[in-house]
């Protein structure tokens, strides 16, 4: 139900956002908008409103939206003799959008995606100012015979900048490292160790597998989260799952599990995904108390694995907590700017991605359809707040660098129109028009079989 709800409730927005910054701009330049349609297929909801009576309709399938506005051409391809014709006066078709200038015409084209740009700037700017929390880049073990035991980057280091650019947060880290491995074979990294000695690493970027959408970037170079040693002490304990139903409690500590001993929470974890579906028996003390309990780790796929789970959290002190983690809150000012870099950023990450799909440096495995979209949205959700805002975010640039692509009946193909009507001095042909709408019918179709089909994949396999 949370995912469901989710995945409504991103759609609707991003595509309410969308349409509504093709009608306003369309308002602004004095175009008369018939419709405002949010989804298609059948209506639930219609109503006219204002002046020029636009009819506002909420419709059966959540998956796109229109703006229709008065345009001669249509009209001219809607008569039908038998059924009575909307009589528009002559200052009714003056406002036709096929009458306006072409700077209007592409004001109200563009409109669309900018707004969906604008709405991301102001969800960053919103998550900036609330504050934003990461894990400090403090490096884990590093992978033998990878590429950071090549740089020889150590545990323990604290990574502070790549390339010059500072990164306060593991996801900084991933971020930046993904965008330079699209330019840059190799990178340069600042980091300092636990003696306060600052070293410089050249990190091999040349291994990073684009087509395996399940690995993290950071586990392909060898790189990984540094983790402090935290006693085998159980936190929370998640209702009717096999920990609660065994009587595991919080605050226990385990001791030993099938005898042999546990010293590390690390230890713990491992030996429970290594048996699911297996009976357990974990010794742990209970305040003064030793008491001996049964569990048996469910059985759940991770990265197409079996492993065990039980339902159970560590607990740390938050003093430890505070020495991983780091919040970075910024003023309006400086959270708007860092918004607006962030979305830009993504942006053209986003299209250097799609053209690196078009010439085969990228698998085409990457793209997703509506059943990803809708998974994601759910886990983000769930989350928490602060994700699903981030999640919106990234999806609303999506929408935007999508539809400013030169395909035929997205809004680049028509800007791409216009684009050549400015140069030619005269606009695209009607039947130019009809074969550019065929082709992009069919690219549109394409991408959207593609992005399915990688969805169920996805299903199949896990």
């Amino acid at each position: 139900m949370l995912t469901a709800l989710s995945f409504i409730f991103t759609l609707g927005l991003l595509v309410t956002i969308h349409e509504y910054g093709h009608f306003q701009v369309a308002k602004w330049c004095g175009v008369k908008v018939l419709k405002f349609s949010i989804g298609f297929g059948k209506p639930l909801f219609a109503k006219k409103f204002g002046k020029d009576q636009t009819e506002f309709v909420l419709a059966a399938i959540p998956l796109g939206g229109y703006v229709k506005m008065l345009d001669e051409r249509e009209l001219a391809q809607e008569i039908n003799p038998s059924e009575p014709q909307p009589k528009y006066s002559v200052a009714d078709l003056k406002r036709a959008f096929n009458r306006q200038s072409v700077a209007k015409r592409i004001a109200i084209v563009v409109a669309g995606p900018a707004a969906n740009l604008l709405l991301a700037i102001v969800l960053y700017w919103l998550l900036m100012m609330m504050g934003v929390v990461g894990l400090k880049p403090i490096v884990g073990v590093v992978a033998e015979h990878s590429p950071a035991a090549a740089a020889s980057i150590t545990l323990g280091e604290t990574i502070q900048k790549i390339n010059s650019k500072e990164v306060t947060t593991w996801q900084d880290v991933r971020w930046v490292l993904l965008n330079e491995s699209l330019k840059n074979k190799s990178v340069e990294i600042q980091a300092i160790n636990s003696n306060h000695e600052i070293h410089v690493h050249q990190l091999d970027l040349s291994g990073i597998n684009y087509d395996d959408a399940k690995q993290d970037i950071l586990a392909g170079l060898g790189l990984t989260i540094y983790q402090p040693d935290i006693p085998a002490l159980i936190g929370d304990v998640t209702k009717n799952s096999p920990a609660a139903l065994a009587g595991l409690k919080t605050n226990d500590l385990v001791l030993t599990i099938n005898n042999n001993k546990v010293k590390l929470w690390e230890d713990f974890v491992q030996e429970i995904r290594l048996h699911p579906g297996v009976p357990l028996v974990i010794l742990v003390q209970r305040n003064t108390e030793e008491v001996k309990l049964i569990v048996t780790p469910e059985s759940i796929t991770e990265n197409d694995k079996i492993v065990g789970r039980i339902g159970a959290a560590f607990k740390v002190e938050q003093s430890e907590l505070d020495k991983l983690f780091v919040t970075t809150h910024y003023s309006a000012a400086e959270a708007l700017v860092k918004a607006t870099e962030k979305t830009y950023e993504t942006a053209i990450f986003s299209l250097k991605m799609l053209g690196n799909m078009l010439t085969g440096k990228v698998s085409w495995k990457g793209m997703s359809g509506p059943v990803s979209i809708a998974s994601y949205a759910g886990q983000s959700a769930n989350l928490g707040l602060k994700v699903f805002i981030g999640f919106l975010a990234v999806m609303s640039i999506s929408i935007g660098v999508l539809n400013l692509l030169p395909i035929p009946v997205l809004d680049g193909g028509h800007l791409m129109y216009y684009m050549s009507e400015i140069f030619t001095r005269k606009p695209v042909s009607d039947a130019a028009m009809i074969v550019g709408q065929k082709i992009g019918f069919v690219l549109l179709g394409f991408m959207m079989v593609l992005a399915l089909y990688n969805d169920i994949n996805r299903l199949i396999t896990g």
